[in-house]
């Protein structure tokens, strides 16, 4: 997979060009922002919800020096804590500059360097040095008001300082002494200070460096000054002049001066933090950071074959006009700039999923911006509620100033392409002032995965607003063509596969890996593609690269011994062997039925790997009662009990539980898939057979949902039948005993029945409420513990037997073909039939007859089934089907745990297999993704 396009760059054919509104391509990104140094560690402390907020370093200025709590404090700020960047190395050298002239140079012109060649890296490596650059420019937002202005304005006042000297009485030669031991503590004027301190020469100094022929400025416009810099930006690119822009933000400004300017007007957090739209939001904290964006147009993107993170579809303009102060915010201007850019984009605010607003925290601000959102949302006539997550970056880094809408572009661009929701933090409970229940908004406070259908792709908005009544807000769109950028990989944990001949030999690849690893990504990208080509394996599931290295040596001497193991910490080491096989004819895949499902269900693997997105969108293409499914699964976040208890029983509830179960076993499947593994046979638990038809190819993915609609909803009204269900801890033949000398076994239509038998000691039992508490109050007399499960009606009994015929009568409208695998029955133990019409009546009946699950994978044992996958939400069935075959050889495996990182629970798996002897092709993992490598070094 290559990182970069070969195409030759627009730059290089003549510049004639379409004027007018055109698409606007995102081709490259990067970010500096506290807590990280490039843009995929923004984007995963964004997706991590890492509050990166802390007290005010001695590199800026002194708290002692400076804070007092009182706000009315003479030259005082009530304020220490805000977002300030990690420390980078800057190569002055490499750069050209002479290190003499640095002290002379702003912080802001030298760190955006290093950010427009990230940006420029990240867009076209190397082919950066053969691209024409006459015709490329640089735009970015920066304030007047520079650090190094400061000091050296400071340093002027030695008059100031003389006349007091003078006024205490000391002596002249006192007087002179302290004045310049006063001025050596700032910066001397030289020749390179006036460039070194001008905003403009921020963007100058990078057109000059990189050798950039195009239009060269910054634009100041406060708080939305990257905004105004993205509008001019796409100008230029609308009209021609320009046929690549590198727009953004700078601000490096956090010293006193600007903590005194917020301080005084006052717009800080008393209480030192920033709690955008949360009802404990008191103010705004300070924050520092540069991110860039890389543009063409969409058109000569395509062409050249750069690969697109999003598209700008349209930048919005507008000033409050005439207001009571020059720096309120007015609901009425923003909402202007925020209509006009969805006109501009041709597409209404109601296909609008996510706001990434500027928000403040302020108590003002945010709710005048909440109000201008809503009255143009309210404009585009949708009839639902709280279909559009909003939030603002500013809950973790602060407010950026300059550089804030650089934080909130890169926000939305980013998540539009990795189809995930991003968080904001902070918020245990909306401001109720803005009554997010009746408005189109609700408040995202975890990463959720951005599912939608194909009628549109994702849409986001970003708004940035300024002192003097200057708004703007941008309407940016996922792309969905041939040239999408890969990913940016933000995972928890990594697989890394060793392999080779001999015990022996893989120690010692071990050994050198262990000694020689540097950087995890690059060891996981490296040895998934590389073949399995040895029986010795060794798969670690690991966090970090000292996790990686440690885990490694632990192993060493295992290895040596021969012998398989299995750490609960992820570490795996097998010979690639079990009795009976590891093709796919050993191998099956089992699909959970009700009860396995959860809240957020898949979420982490649906955020992380296409395949799995993919599957929801087909999932939210096919209409399933009133809302999408993957609202009741990834629902917004619940604020109070209340609420998320109704979220949990509407995933609860029969007809919503088995359509999201088998949504989420299709991610599931498509992303085991996505790694070339296949199985000839295929069963499930319940309606888990539904779902293994499908995989069998019976019906297509959007007909699954569609039977599991219908079945769960049939199976609702039948709950309308009172009746209960329990679980024994016993064997079978005892259980019927006990039964049968109670005289209750099967003694009527209303039970008890046998409904399950799950593994060789637990038995389920199903009837009517009387008689499944005769039943236990028979067992338990006997010793045999029972628990009552939490079900609406005696499930897999007579009592839902009238669900047989109107499921089967639904069934004939359903396309239905013969499986292509091995489909296994609960209800006999045997394969289903491969006539369509008698799979049908099969599967109708299914409802109503007990789950024979033991008996069912004893059967699939002995016809030479070694490696059992479960491919769903939970390891139900994987701890059952354990239970069932005990020391026999054989291989149980689950891909979700709940409770547990959800990309660690899949790798985890995978290693399972793996180093079973699988023939797993790891490189699926990395589908879609950037390969890791070194940042690559553009002509200076």
């Amino acid at each position: 997979m290559s990182d970069h396009s070969t195409g030759s760059s627009s730059s290089h054919r003549p510049s004639s060009r379409r004027v007018g509104h055109q698409p606007i391509a995102v081709v490259g990104v990067s970010a500096l922002f506290p807590g990280s140094s490039d843009a995929r560690g923004f984007w995963h402390d964004i997706l991590a919800g890492r509050d990166l907020l802390s007290d005010v370093p001695p590199s800026h200025w002194l708290i002692e020096d400076y804070y007092d709590p009182d706000p009315s404090a003479e030259d005082k700020t009530y304020a220490r804590r805000g977002g300030f960047l990690p420390k980078v190395d800057f190569d002055a050298l490499g750069w050209g500059i002479p290190p003499s002239i640095i002290p002379a140079t702003d912080t802001a012109q030298l760190l955006a360097l290093m950010v427009a060649e990230q940006v420029l890296a990240d867009a076209w490596g190397t082919r950066f040095r053969d691209m024409d650059k006459d015709r490329m420019s640089c735009i970015l937002g920066v304030t007047s008001a520079q650090e190094l202005l400061s000091t050296m304005t400071s340093r002027l006042q030695r008059p100031v300082w003389i006349k007091a000297l003078r006024e205490a009485g000391l002596p002249e030669s006192e007087v002179q002494r302290i004045a310049q031991n006063i001025a050596d503590h700032y910066t001397p004027w030289q020749e390179a200070t006036f460039p070194g301190l001008l905003g403009n020469v921020v963007a100058g100094r990078i057109a000059n460096r990189l050798d950039l022929g195009g239009t060269n400025c910054v634009t100041d416009a406060a708080c939305a000054s990257t905004l105004s810099a993205l509008h001019m930006a796409v100008n230029e690119l609308y009209l021609g002049d320009s046929d690549v822009v590198i727009a953004g933000g700078v601000d490096t400004m956090n010293e006193i001066f600007m903590y005194m300017c917020f301080s005084k007007t006052p717009a800080l957090s008393p209480t030192g933090d920033c709690r955008p739209f949360s009802d404990q939001a008191d103010g705004t904290m300070l924050g520092e950071g540069l991110a860039m964006v890389a543009l063409k147009r969409l058109e000569d993107a395509e062409a050249d074959g750069d690969r697109i993170y999003a598209v700008i579809e349209a930048v919005g303009s507008s000033s409050d006009g005439r207001s009571k102060s020059v720096y309120a915010p007015v609901s009425e201007g923003q909402a202007k700039a925020i209509r006009r850019a969805y006109q501009r984009a041709g597409f209404s605010p109601a296909t609008v999923e996510l706001i990434e607003a500027h928000g403040t925290g302020t108590k003002a601000g945010d709710v005048a911006e909440f109000a201008g959102l809503q009255a143009v949302f309210d404009e585009a006539g949708r009839p639902d509620r709280q279909w559009c997550a909003l939030g603002s970056v500013k809950s973790q880094i602060g407010h950026t100033k300059a550089a804030a809408g650089a934080a909130g572009l890169f926000k939305a661009v980013m998540a539009v392409h990795h189809k995930v929701l991003p968080p904001t933090i902070k918020v245990d409970r909306p401001n109720p002032r803005l009554n997010l229940e009746a408005s189109p908004f609700h408040l995202a406070t975890r990463a959720r995965p951005w599912v939608r259908g194909t009628d549109h792709p994702r849409r986001a908005g970003v708004s940035s607003f300024g002192f003097g009544g200057s708004n703007f807000h941008v309407a940016v769109q996922e792309y969905v063509g041939p040239h999408r950028a890969g990913r940016l990989r933000t995972w928890d944990h990594e697989l890394v596969v060793l392999t080779a001949p001999s015990a022996e030999a893989l120690a010692d690849k071990a050994r050198a890996l262990a000694d020689g690893a540097q950087d995890l990504q690059w060891t996981a990208w490296s040895t998934a593609h590389e073949s399995l080509d040895g029986p010795h394996r060794l798969a670690i599931v690991a966090s970090d690269i000292e996790a990686l290295r440690a885990a490694l040596r632990r192993s060493i001497d295992r290895i040596g011994r021969g012998e398989p193991f299995h750490t609960p910490d992820g570490i795996h080491y097998g010979t690639g062997k079990i009795e009976g096989g590891t093709g796919p004819e050993a191998v099956a895949f089992l699909f959970p039925g009700q009860g396995s499902q959860y809240l957020d269900m898949g979420a982490a693997v649906t955020m992380n790997l296409d395949a799995a997105a993919d599957a929801w969108s087909v999932a939210a293409d096919v209409g399933l009662g009133d809302r999408g499914l993957h609202t009741v699964v990834f629902p917004p976040t619940a604020f109070d009990a209340d609420t998320l208890a109704a979220q949990e029983a509407r995933l609860t509830a029969t007809e919503w539980a088995q359509p999201a179960i088998g949504a989420t076993s299709l991610a599931m499947l498509a992303v085991v898939r996505s790694l070339g593994l296949e199985a000839r046979h295929l069963a499930g638990h319940s309606y888990g057979e539904v779902t293994a038809l499908h995989a069998a190819g019976s019906f297509s993915a959007a007909d699954m949902l569609r039977i599991a609609r219908r079945r769960g909803e049939l199976m609702a009204e039948a709950s309308e039948t009172p009746g209960a269900m329990t679980a024994v801890a016993a064997d079978l033949a005892d259980v019927r005993a006990a039964l049968a000398e109670a005289g209750l076994l099967e003694a009527d239509a209303g039970g008890p029945v046998i409904a399950n038998h799950n593994h060789p000691t637990q038995v389920v039992l199903s009837g009517t409420t009387e008689a499944i508490e005769r039943a236990e109050a028979a067992l338990t007399a006997r010793a045999m513990t029972c628990r009552r499960l939490s079900v609406s009606t005696g499930f897999h009994s007579p009592l839902v037997s009238p669900c047989a015929e109107p499921f089967r009568s639904f069934l004939d409208t359903i396309e239905l073909a013969a499986p292509k695998a091995t489909v296994w029955c609960n209800a006999t133990g045997t394969p289903y039939p491969s006539d369509p019409d008698e799979v049908r009546t099969t599967l109708a009946r299914a409802v109503a007859e007990p789950v024979r699950f033991v008996d069912m994978i004893e059967a699939m044992y002995a016809a030479g089934v070694r490696s059992f996958v479960e491919v769903g939400p939970g390891n139900v069935l994987t701890r059952l089907t354990r239970r069932i075959l005990g020391e026999r050889p054989h291989v149980a495996v689950d891909l979700d745990r709940r409770g547990r990182d959800g990309m660690a629970s899949l790798l985890d798996g995978v290693a399972r297999l793996v180093v079973a002897g699988h023939d797993v092709d790891l490189r699926g993992l990395w589908a879609g993704y950037k390969a890791p490598r070194d940042p690559e070094s553009l002509p200076r």
